[in-house]
């Protein structure tokens, strides 16, 4: 099942996404929800976001190619990071390139979205906590990495937090393809079962020190091949079974 959440006109809901049409459904997708008979054309809604998360808790170094990439030993623990939700866009939204950026890249990543509230989770009893899983692109200025040696500046622009289209329900997420175009060109392409700590743990992992609520996503890094986008560019983050979440690249308004 593929979750969305969509606005026509002034109405903003959830649906199941089916083909080129949203189902409407009643409740929550986090709890007790029904399917009912009100359709509605994709193309005729604006997809948001699919769900609306208290924090966004992004992992990295996690991918081995990536890692060697960035010529960095594999982590004993995962690194992570929180961005903060005005980074928030969802799909066909811009990212704006900052003012102050010299480079902007992408970053493609599978991202889980959790389905309730989760405190020191086990690593068996993690899998009862996901809700799905959707598309990420955790947006970095890569310079200012270098020169803070921090992330939350670099990583917490506004737009910096694309994701969507869907939360795909159903999924064995240990071997996915991640992929990454830009403007049409494929530039990253990995599998999750490269991964360096798995779904589960990192749930584990990070539930030992915050509390992770409904719709919370946990972003699990990227694959090799991160690179700058200019202005002008569109970037598609496409995983094997959600689909494809594209963004273009836009200048801040004057």
């Amino acid at each position: 099942m593929k979750f969305v959440r969509y606005q026509i006109g002034a109405q903003k809901g959830y649906g199941v996404l089916e083909g080129e049409s949203i189902q409407e459904i009643s409740g929550s997708i986090f709890g007790d929800y029904k399917v009912i008979s009100t359709k509605h054309k994709l193309s005729e809604v604006r997809l948001l976001p699919p769900c609306e998360p208290t924090k966004l808790l992004c992992v990295g170094l996690n991918f081995r190619d990536h890692i060697e990439e960035l010529k960095e030993k594999i982590p004993e623990f995962p690194s992570h990071f929180i961005k903060p939700l005005t980074a928030i866009i969802g799909p066909e939204e811009p990212i704006i390139f900052p003012r102050v950026a010299k480079r902007v890249d992408y970053e493609g990543e599978l991202a889980v979205a959790i389905k309730d509230r989760v405190k020191d989770v086990s690593q068996e009893d993690a899998w009862n906590h996901v809700l799905g899983y959707t598309c990420f692109n955790d947006v970095t200025e890569r310079e200012l990495t270098r020169l803070q040696g921090q992330l939350t500046r670099a990583k917490g622009f506004d737009t910096f937090a694309s994701f969507g289209p869907c939360i795909a329900t159903g999924l064995d997420p240990s071997t996915l393809m991640v992929r990454t175009f830009l403007n049409g060109k494929l530039v990253q392409e990995d599998r999750t079962s490269t991964m360096v700590f798995s779904i589960p743990f990192l749930i584990h992992y990070l539930s030992q020190c915050m509390t992770l609520l409904p719709g919370d996503l946990i972003a699990t890094g990227t694959p090799k091949g991160i690179g700058p986008m200019k202005v002008g560019d569109v970037v598609e983050v496409s995983i094997e079974g959600i689909g494809i979440l594209r963004n273009p690249v836009k200048a801040i308004a004057s």
